[in-house]
């Protein structure tokens, strides 16, 4: 047998086993309420698109402006040929919304987040995230020098007791965690990090945007600032990207010396200038985080008896079904009467925990939760 050959065969072999393959489907107009898939229209409620820009034509024609200005591709890395006024401008606008002397901007949140903890920590420091933080940090944070430790989920006594006088820390939380849909406790976090030694950084992915007054996410709402603060363009913004917003030396440090940075194509300029209008639209369009909030209202009424029913504050709804047969079931039930939800099993939740992770935008109308809520309780019966 081939030198990787059996090791490949057996992981999948053993993945189909335990129910947990995952597969990829082409799907039509997924970045909007309504997707088709193989002939056959759905109602999407698995896209991360929660302010329902990502199809917006306004923010189309931006890009398309982008487009004739700047043609297709930045042709470089930051450092060479590929930082241009678009992306200069882009920087400015996400530092005077947020708060922030500069903002560094990567090809994807996954990215910045490594790029982040790689850069950032030393043997000597002490990295202490949330145990629910997101794949790219933990595997981050396993591979950077400094010792790890992860406190109990949104645990503020238990994060307290792992910090110490001596060593530099950083903690790392989400603002919303994307499988839970829940907040942290950004303002007791923040308060027991309140030392020259102790660093608290907030990857708000699925935040920002939706939370805060202007959409600025969980700090704004929480009313805190973090001395790192990552926001990503691939959820609210509709678009892709992330950007690592810092003081002036961290940022001049980051430049320097992460090399996912240093070493990665810049993003195109023409996407840049389009993510320019998104920032506009979002703080401006308040109307989408209102819609949001109806839409959970509804979605509240018309599954909120159910077991499996977990009350947010976001537009991450996780109906909690335990084994994973039986969540890809309900899925696949759901998928038959003209909705598309998403089974979501280990290792991407604790086992026993496998969930639907249902998603609501503001494209979404309250016919479409309605259809939701009686496909998925045919789906509950049938189990």
């Amino acid at each position: 047998m081939l030198a990787f050959e059996y090791r490949i065969e057996s992981a999948l072999a053993e993945r189909k086993k335990s129910g947990l393959n995952r597969t990829m489907n082409v799907v039509f107009s997924g970045n909007q309420s309504i997707l088709e898939n193989d002939g056959k229209r759905y109602i999407n409620f698995s896209s991360n698109d929660y302010l329902g820009l990502a199809n917006d034509q306004a923010l189309v024609h931006a890009w398309q402006q982008g487009l004739s200005v700047y043609g297709s591709g930045s042709g470089a890395s930051p450092m060479v040929t590929g930082f241009s006024a678009a992306h200069s401008n882009l920087e400015a606008a996400l530092t005077e919304w947020l708060g922030y002397e500069r903002a560094i901007l990567f090809g994807s949140g996954f990215s910045a987040n490594q790029a982040l903890l790689f850069t950032l920590l030393d043997k000597s420091d002490v990295l202490i995230q949330d145990r629910l933080n997101h794949a790219s940090l933990m595997e981050a944070g396993a591979l950077s020098p400094a010792k790890m430790k992860r406190f109990k989920h949104n645990d503020i006594k238990h994060l307290e007791s792992m910090l110490d006088g001596e060593s530099n820390h950083l903690v790392v939380t989400e603002g919303v965690f994307s499988m839970d849909g829940d907040c942290a406790p950004l303002k007791g976090i923040a308060a027991v990090t309140q030392a020259p030694n102790k660093w608290l950084a907030v990857d708000d992915a699925h935040g920002i945007g939706v939370l805060g007054e202007s959409g600025g996410g969980s700090c704004e709402l929480s009313n805190i600032k973090p001395e790192i603060l990552v926001v990503t363009f691939g959820k609210a913004f509709g678009m892709s990207g992330a950007a690592i917003l810092c003081d002036a030396s961290t940022g001049d440090f980051l430049t320097q010396f992460a090399k996912h940075h240093v070493y990665s194509t810049a993003m195109p300029p023409a996407q840049a200038y389009a993510l320019i209008h998104a920032v506009s639209m979002v703080q401006q369009q308040s109307w989408r985080r209102e819609k949001l909030t109806e839409l959970s209202q509804y979605y509240q009424e018309y599954l909120g008896e159910l077991s499996g029913f977990v009350d947010t504050q976001t537009p991450i709804k996780p109906f909690v079904i335990g084994e994973p047969e039986l969540t890809l079931n309900v899925a696949k039930s759901c998928r038959n009467n003209g909705i598309w939800v998403t089974a979501i099993r280990p290792p991407t939740v604790p086992k026993g925990t496998s969930r639907l992770r249902i998603t609501l935008t503001s494209n979404h109308s309250k016919e479409q939760i309605k259809t939701l809520s009686i496909a998925l309780k045919q789906a509950l019966g049938e189990r």
